[in-house]
């Protein structure tokens, strides 16, 4: 093959890698009930009305998040998701929505529960990531510190591409897989 026909590597966004390195890794890991509770938070400078649509409007969250349903996720019922076009579809089904403050819907077998606290500063989201496999702590947290650097550097006016599936690993994830194996035990 020669140079001109190699697909070109995905170049990483300094803005996103810069966020992804000053986020702090921290995360909790909690059994509960015979299944993992991942949980994140993040404090963000924009209010939980600003904050809310980027959660449940398909357009917003194609912009940071590997879940992309094929409608609103601002009421109760059935919903599919993928994370790319060519994907199969996944169970996205919301259980709980109360806005702006708390959503729950399904991620295929996982459970995603969004909280949003305000702050005097702008707002509190936290991410409950509930899954079945222990060793796969590392690789959700991983995930997620990429998607939540994405979606604040969004939040910051850069217009930047989605980081998912092997793109995420441009911006570290293997090392940040690594750290959260290690800080969730």
């Amino acid at each position: 093959m020669s140079e001109r026909e190699r697909p070109m590597a995905p170049a990483t966004d300094p803005t996103v890698t810069a966020r992804i390195d000053d986020d702090a890794t921290g995360a909790t890991l909690a059994e509960v009930a015979g299944r993992w509770v991942l949980t994140m938070t993040r404090a963000l400078p924009h209010p939980v009305d600003r904050v809310w649509p980027k959660l449940t409007e398909p357009d917003q969250l194609r912009t940071w998040s590997p879940v992309g349903p094929d409608r609103p996720l601002d009421s109760v019922g059935p919903a599919t998701s993928r994370e790319t076009p060519q994907d199969d579809p996944e169970d996205a089904e919301v259980l709980v929505c109360d806005p702006p403050r708390e959503l729950v819907h399904r991620w295929g077998s996982h459970l995603l529960r969004w909280t949003l606290a305000p702050t005097p500063d702008g707002s509190l989201l936290t991410l409950e990531h509930t899954f079945d496999e222990h060793p796969g702590r590392g690789m959700y947290a991983a995930g997620w510190h990429v998607a939540l650097a994405v979606l604040a550097t969004v939040f910051d006016g850069h217009e930047v591409d989605r980081v998912v599936g092997e793109a995420a690993r441009e911006y570290g994830w293997s090392t940040l897989r690594q750290r959260y194996d290690e800080s969730l035990g």
